[in-house]
């Protein structure tokens, strides 16, 4: 079995300095730009190439985070991005756009990509859509269980990467918007405000968005007898004396040494850690917050406990050495790493002993002897003639001036992967030009909102799946419905999902819409027709060009996209958005509704209320997951001529009723404003 590595954050230099010393066997960090984490200090170009050379002389891999969404605007801010990532030397390159994918995929084939957990890969079959993408990699989702991790790592055909201390966000990684959507900093775009850390009361507790810091420490020779590639610790934006307290404690987890779990919980928590998801209980113990005594527990002499962790440099790239010496020739030193490189230092002839020669032991004493330098000594062998001596000073100027030598070789290593931009895809727009207004598209949420004067005046209606399964009549019009299929969908109720869309298949279905670029090839696999949703997240024209060419008839762009962004993109596929609607704040596992009980008698809905009073409806989703819905509706029945240029617009209808949804409707077909309050979301911001 491989060995599993621990994989540290650094989000500064002195956070990365702690990472490496304490024992990490790679390193995530982010450049200035394009990271999901700007507000970490993060490397420039400059400090990149330091911070790779640094990692490579103690062999250390290093993963650059690219894992953000670009718009087509920002392309010449990526290839500045994967040029200078690529000049440093980074050993692997993390990826949730599938147009940055796409762009690092031909402009430099042999870089190993990462899929980020923004990418939302929670089951198998996204595991295998993310691997036949090119990916190595995959960071799964906060929310798995044991056995989801299990199933996929034994099966996924790709390496897995799995959180195992520290923040667990509260909404399912790449679906959540609540903090672009209330304080104009997207998650997505590495800019989230962290608002479900504030009070959002409901019936069981006041903070019922914030939960605990996961920690699977104990768990990592569990997670290690699965084959789990990658130990990761979440905290780019934590300070160095956490990451030395996390690192060493994973570090010590599994090398079968104690863990003080008292001083790992004191140096950062949440009224303590969690490891609900991961046993597969998700429940009310889960929610924790920062509490005064939590910041009290980290005092100042506990963290300078931490930093004595890595105040000194850790011995950790064995090497072999191999010492000569000869009469009445230099005395010559020859060190050799696991790389190959070979350093050679030469000095004074040894001199006749006149008292005791230099024997092994006493050279092994004195080449041993690399304190201060990421070297240690492996196997050492001697050839030296009889009765001769070396002073102790001789030999310690030769293994330090070989040590030095071979720091140089180390350092001085090659950019591993070429870069050809040129041979980045161009996106072509698809023939024909878009209609003069937008057609009209109806998302259900039950089937007691459909009405059959919906049938003519919209082009498709959308149904959970389960919902078309129960709606009667829909046959006679089978190009204008499509099931949908939950954003998530863990692997116990895949085959549930794909038997139910086999029936309906067998009733006349053919269109359907993919919400999770895992759904993309099951669904096509059942010859239905694939319209792309928000939750994919599309902000840029390569993107598309990838989904198109991965089955996708049509798609709608992503809700945090300015509406000017969005008009701009290259057409290579029928587009559209969303235009009525309360927007999903985020996609919960772990439900804010839940108490000590479970779901006991909750109505499968409910509400927050945030600090300023505003109210968040929450709806529950076939009991296994929750969306947090934005407090006012989106609508733009009046401003329908600032969509021209777009093929569709989509009408989302959540808790409506169905008359509420044939007024709505009437509103767009007639230019009506809406009746009460509203906002525009983010199509009038230019958000990205």
């Amino acid at each position: 079995m491989a060995k599993t590595e621990i994989l540290a954050p650094a989000g500064s230099r002195e956070s990365l300095i702690a990472a490496v010393r304490c024992g990490a066997d790679a390193v995530y960090l982010g450049g200035k730009s394009l990271s999901a984490r700007q507000n970490a200090k993060n490397f420039d170009p400059d400090e990149l190439k330091e911070a790779v050379a640094y990692c490579h002389m103690r062999d250390v891999r290093v993963n650059l985070t690219l894992n953000t969404l670009v718009t087509d605007s920002q392309q010449d801010l990526l290839r500045q991005a994967a040029r200078e990532a690529l000049e440093a030397g980074v050993d692997a390159v993390l990826v949730q756009d599938l147009g940055i994918l796409r762009f690092l995929r031909e402009c430099c084939p042999d870089l190993p990509l990462h899929a980020s957990t923004q990418m939302v890969v929670h089951n198998l079959a996204g595991a295998q859509a993310v691997a036949a993408l090119g990916c190595s990699r995959v960071v799964l989702a906060r929310e798995c269980s044991r056995e989801e991790i299990a199933l996929i790592t034994a099966q996924g055909g790709l390496e897995t990467e799995v959180f195992v201390h520290g923040a667990l966000c509260m909404g399912l990684s790449g679906q959540c918007y609540l903090s672009s959507m209330i304080g104009r900093r997207s998650g997505n775009r590495g800019l989230c405000a962290q608002p479900c850390r504030l009070p959002f009361a409901g019936p069981q507790r006041e903070y019922s968005l914030s939960l605990k810091d996961v920690s699977l420490v104990e768990q990592l020779p569990d997670l290690a007898s699965l084959g789990v590639a990658s130990f990761k610790i979440e905290g780019r934006m934590k300070r160095p004396e956490y990451v030395a307290a996390a690192v060493t404690a994973c570090r010590n987890a599994l090398e079968g040494r104690p863990v003080d779990f008292d001083k790992l919980m004191a140096v950062f928590s949440r009224s303590g850690f969690t490891q609900s998801y991961y046993l597969g209980r998700p429940g009310a113990d889960m929610f924790g917050i920062r509490q005064k005594e939590d910041v009290t527990a980290a005092t100042n002499k506990l963290l300078s406990g931490f930093e004595a962790l890595y105040r000194a440099e850790t011995p950790r790239v064995p090497v072999d050495m191999n010492l000569r010496l000869a009469a009445e020739e230099p005395a010559r030193l020859e060190v050799t790493d696991s790389r190959g490189n070979r350093a050679v230092r030469e000095g004074e002839p040894p001199q006749i002993a006149l008292n005791r020669p230099t024997d092994e032991a006493l050279v092994r004493r004195s080449l041993e002897k690399t304190g201060g330098t990421p070297y240690y000594l492996d196997n050492l062998t001697c050839r030296i003639g009889e009765g001769l001596m070396v002073p102790v000073s001789a030999l310690n100027g030769l293994r330090s001036a070989a040590l030095e030598e071979l720091t140089a070789l180390r350092a001085a290593r090659q950019p591993a992967y070429a870069f050809h931009p040129e041979k980045a895809v161009t996106p072509q727009p698809m023939p024909g030009r878009a209609p003069v207004e937008p057609t009209l598209r109806l998302r259900l949420s039950r089937a007691a909102q459909y009405d059959p004067a919906m049938v003519k005046a919209a082009g498709m209606i959308i149904l959970p799946w389960k919902e078309l399964t129960a709606l009667e009549g829909w046959e006679r019009w089978p190009e204008k419905f499509a099931a949908e299929v939950s954003n998530m969908l863990f692997d116990g109720d895949w085959q549930t999902m794909l038997a139910g869309m086999a029936a309906l298949k067998e009733r006349g279905l053919r269109h359907a819409t993919v919400t999770n670029i895992g759904l993309l090839e099951p669904l096509k696999q059942l010859g239905l027709t694939l319209h792309g949703t928000s939750t994919l997240n599309l902000t840029n024209s390569v993107a598309l060009t990838e989904y198109a060419r991965l089955g996708l008839a049509d798609c709608e762009l992503s809700i945090e996209l300015g509406l000017r962004q969005a008009k701009e993109m290259t057409r290579v596929m029928p587009l559209g958005l969303v235009t009525y609607g309360y927007l999903p704040l985020m996609y919960n596992r772990s439900c804010p509704l839940r108490g000590p009980k479970g779901c006991g008698r909750c109505p499968g809905h409910g509400e927050l209320t945030d600090r300023l009073g505003n109210k968040f409806r929450v709806e529950c989703v076939d009991r296994r997951h929750s969306v947090l819905l934005n407090t006012l509706p989106l609508s733009l029945s009046d401003r329908m001529q600032d969509l021209r240029g777009l093929d569709f617009a989509v009408l989302s209808f959540t808790v409506e009723s169905r008359e509420d949804c044939l007024r709505i409707l009437e509103d767009f077909r007639t230019g009506r404003p809406h009746s009460g309050k509203r906002t525009g979301g983010l199509y009038y911001r230019d958000q990205l």
